[in-house]
């Protein structure tokens, strides 16, 4: 606080925060998910925390890029190296090198018997009545 000659005080205030952010980046080509097998479609996002001060975004820092599979949501944490060069706009494929598994998505079950799929918590195959 500071004092002036008449007497008055005058209080200053100064608004800042950390806030979360997400980006979702382009990429649109046919995959097959390492997570369960389907082809599929990848999503491709930033993750990032910005400092704003007066709610005016200064600098984004601490990027972190994710992909997540259309088919089953399995979620990946995508290279540092790559998630810029997507967000730069680079024309590259995603490789399972680049991908960590962060979450698995749903479980499939296969029948023993006819070798039918399902993502659904059947007792027993809709397709031969086999138990699973």
């Amino acid at each position: 606080m500071q004092h002036h000659e008449c007497g008055c005080e005058k209080n200053m205030f100064f608004m800042m925060g950390i806030m979360p952010g997400e980006k979702e980046i382009a990429y649109d080509r046919t995959v097959t998910c390492a997570a369960c097998g389907a082809y599929s479609r990848y999503i491709v996002y930033m993750t990032y925390s910005v400092l704003s001060i007066f709610f005016i975004p200064i600098f984004k820092f601490g990027r972190t890029y994710y992909v997540r599979s259309r088919c089953c949501n399995a979620v990946y944490q995508l290279d540092p190296e790559s998630g810029k060069k997507l967000a730069a706009g680079d024309d590259i494929d995603i490789t399972q090198d680049m991908l960590t598994l962060v979450r698995g998505g749903r479980s499939q079950k296969r029948c023993g018997q006819c070798g039918y799929a399902t993502d659904e918590d059947f007792e027993f195959c809709p397709k031969c009545g086999t138990r699973f």
